[in-house]
């Protein structure tokens, strides 16, 4: 197999995708810029992403006078990357995976090993909840739900397939207030978390996520501000430890800002696969 460089690269400068036309997801090869090691690649990625969680951990731990940096989940976000990458970071002793499309995590799901935690985190629309619910039993946490329709649409299918366990799920917010992105405005958290907890019984509400604005990458963090807002309110309106109700927010670009705000769950793509 050569890693030699085709003259139009496709899948971004970090990280060149070399697939074989109509490949399965698993059956594709990749190599990095040079011919260099694919898994070397993402296991080096892996490892710097996580010591700087770490690091960000620390830091909210010294500003909040605490003396245990507080735990935060990885999740590698690794849509459009084949099964390979994902088996690297998995070797690396990666567990938690997120998607973004159904089909994508569907076709995943059977090839990884049966303890991959996966997190749905792109936009569910109500016609595919029954496909990805069968599809991905192995399912650890969708992120998205913005309507009481689609909770308990996702609370029946899911009720029916598993009855015997919950799905935990988490409530999008919309802190940005831009109109490309899906999610809730914060007036609307706090009803339809009740709603969830009270009627969907085979749903577990595990806290709130959002996606940040473009640039609230550096020092600012009105987005994560607002999300935790929305927690602490949450949490007295439910009756429940705000510790209990985790924080899903930040990304590649502003991960080590929103563990900084107070995130429990990042989810970080290109900084550990390369772009796309």
């Amino acid at each position: 197999f050569s890693c030699a460089i085709p003259p139009r690269p496709i899948g971004g400068p970090r990280m060149l995708r070399a697939a074989r036309i109509g490949a399965p997801l698993g059956l594709r090869r990749w190599c990095a810029p040079g011919g260099g090691s694919v898994q070397m690649a993402v296991r080096e990625n892996l490892a710097a992403v996580q010591a700087a969680v770490e690091k960000a951990a620390l830091v909210r731990a010294e500003s909040m006078k605490e003396s245990v940096p507080p735990p935060v989940r990885l999740v590698a976000v690794s849509k459009t990357k084949p099964v390979e990458a994902l088996k690297e970071a998995y070797d690396a002793g990666q567990r938690h995976f997120g998607e973004n499309y159904v089909q994508e995590i569907i076709d995943k799901a059977p090839q990884m090993p049966e303890d991959t935690q996966w997190h749905f985190i792109g936009h569910l629309q109500g016609n595919k909840v029954g496909a990805l619910v069968k599809g991905v039993p192995t399912l650890a946490c969708l992120e998205t739900i913005d309507s009481e329709k689609l909770a308990r649409n996702l609370d029946k299918a899911w009720g029916a397939a598993y009855p015997d366990r919950r799905l935990r799920v988490m409530v999008q917010v919309n802190s940005s207030g831009e109109e490309s992105k899906n999610g809730l405005d914060a007036a609307e958290v706090v009803p339809l978390c009740r709603a969830i907890v009270d009627e969907c019984k085979s749903l577990e509400l595990a806290g709130l996520m959002t996606i940040g604005a473009p640039d609230y990458s550096g020092c600012r963090g009105e987005d994560f501000e607002l999300l935790h807002k929305c927690r602490s309110e949450l949490a007295t309106a439910l009756g429940v430890e705000i510790d209990s109700l985790e924080l899903s927010m930040g990304m590649s670009s502003d991960y080590e800002n929103a563990i900084r705000h107070g995130s429990t769950s990042v989810r970080v793509g290109s900084s550990i696969f390369g772009a796309r």
